[in-house]
């Protein structure tokens, strides 16, 4: 058993750190040789370990839980996290490229393209920073003049709509949504026959807004 467990945690451990080899850009977006990457390492890494009865199996799920929870509890610490998630790496900084980023991130030019063209921002000149976060994402701050016009820019004062609260989801009643307003299913059937309903659960789709608790019906018809 003792084998077992220490097996068990020495692969884990390892393709951990395998996979934080292979840089953020196999997070990002998975291409073929990414995921195969991946999928392979998975599947070695698993190979020496011999599961025997139900016992191991679960001791063996409580184990990997308990050190991914653990993993994500010393994240909390700022000394630790580098290590355990990394750190953001700027890739773009003032419309230039950085190269060196580039190459230690493991992230291809192409794969920076393509990522901040479907951000909206075909241009690297008009982007002020692109970050690449420890997830893989990519963070885009475009120049200031490059930001989209609001109504406060414009000197227009906009009032505030509301926030709609879905109230029925798939003929559903979300009753803890209803408590978000100060509200229970009473309310919504009366307020849903005056909408002209008789019941709720051939509604599709409802909300309520947080301001004057007006209700919107989208029955999913198109």
């Amino acid at each position: 058993m003792l084998s077992f467990i220490g097996m068990l945690l020495l692969l884990f451990v390892v393709s951990i750190i395998v996979v934080r080899f292979m840089g953020k850009s196999a997070l990002a977006q998975f291409t073929p040789h990414d995921l195969t990457a991946i999928f392979f390492i998975v599947a070695i890494a698993m190979a020496p370990i011999k599961v025997e009865g139900i016992v191991q199996s679960l001791i063996g799920i409580a184990i990997v839980v308990f050190v991914h929870v653990s993993l994500s509890k010393l994240s909390l610490y700022n000394q630790l996290n580098r290590f355990i998630i990394g750190e953001p790496t700027i890739l773009i900084k003032h419309g230039k490229l950085i190269k060196s980023n580039l190459k230690k991130s493991h992230f291809s030019l192409s794969e920076l393209l393509s990522s901040i063209r479907s951000k909206g921002y075909p241009d690297i000149q008009n982007i002020q920073y692109a970050i690449l976060e420890p997830n893989g994402d990519i963070s885009v701050m475009p120049k200031e003049e490059e930001l989209p016009a609001t109504p406060k820019m414009l000197g227009h004062e906009m009032e505030y709509r509301g926030f709609p609260i879905p109230v029925i989801v798939e003929g559903n009643i979300q009753h803890e949504n209803l408590k978000l307003i100060h509200k229970d299913q009473q309310w919504l059937i009366n307020e849903i026959k005056a909408a002209g309903f008789t019941t709720w659960n051939n509604i599709f789709y409802a909300s309520v807004r947080d301001t004057n608790h007006s209700l919107i019906v989208d029955e999913g018809k198109g």
